[in-house]
């Protein structure tokens, strides 16, 4: 059965992020109840999101219009998994692939490894982990970005938590690197932005790459309904 709600367009489950566009998703599933379950998982993302659980229209649906992610069941009835991902290739392929199955081996593993699929993930699965995974992939895709107030406050939380390791005080990072005691609070609390110059004196003082800085950053988990 085919299924399409047009969704909000501006990611607003997911207040730490920005879409540069519309975000289209593909749920393939023979099991319906799956198909919801997803789509309610996902629906506060803003995403809009068509679901599929008759395999046999599976070719047909992949030839319509075009999606950013393609989320499908490793095992459709009737199907081969290597007939989909093909279809997948010739008619979606500017589409990322994230593979769900309730019978993980490692053939299937290593077949998802060749089909370059995007991750493989095994039933059930946690709503938190699904969203999560979702979210690095469509980021990955140059879809997604973090707004400014939450990058600034993974950068302020990175920055506190490396000092506490460290041992060191408020005042001990100021005189290392150089920045009054007040802007490097404000930075920690994520009031303030820093310049690449300043996150540079930073990061020598935490003993990391400046590069190993922002790879760090990661949007402040929050609780979900």
């Amino acid at each position: 059965m085919l299924d399409s709600r047009p969704m909000k367009a501006h990611v607003s489950g997911l207040g730490d992020f920005l879409a540069a566009s519309e975000i289209r998703l593909l749920i393939l599933d023979d099991d319906p109840q799956t198909c919801n379950l997803m789509r309610t998982m996902l629906k506060d993302q803003g995403f809009v999101i068509d679901t599929l659980s008759d395999p046999s229209h599976t070719e047909e649906w992949l030839k319509g219009q075009p999606y950013h992610l393609i989320l499908m069941d490793y095992v459709l009835p009737g199907l081969n998994p290597d007939q989909v991902f093909s279809w997948i290739r010739e008619y979606q392929s500017d589409a990322s692939v994230i593979v769900v199955t309730a019978y993980p081996t490692l053939e299937s593993a290593l077949n998802c490894l060749r089909a370059r699929t995007y991750d493989y993930m095994t039933k059930p699965f946690q709503m938190e982990h699904l969203r999560s995974l979702v979210v690095r992939c469509l980021e990955n895709k140059g879809l997604l970005r973090m707004t400014e107030e939450a990058l600034r406050e993974s950068l302020g939380n990175v920055i506190r938590d490396r000092r506490k390791l460290l041992k060191l005080t408020l005042q001990q990072m100021s005189a290392k690197t150089g920045v009054s005691l007040g802007y490097l609070s404000q930075i920690e609390l994520g009031k303030n932005s820093a310049s690449i110059e300043t996150l540079y004196r930073i990061s020598l003082a935490l003993g990391l790459r400046l590069a190993d800085l922002f790879e760090s950053i990661q949007p402040q988990k929050k609780e979900l309904n």
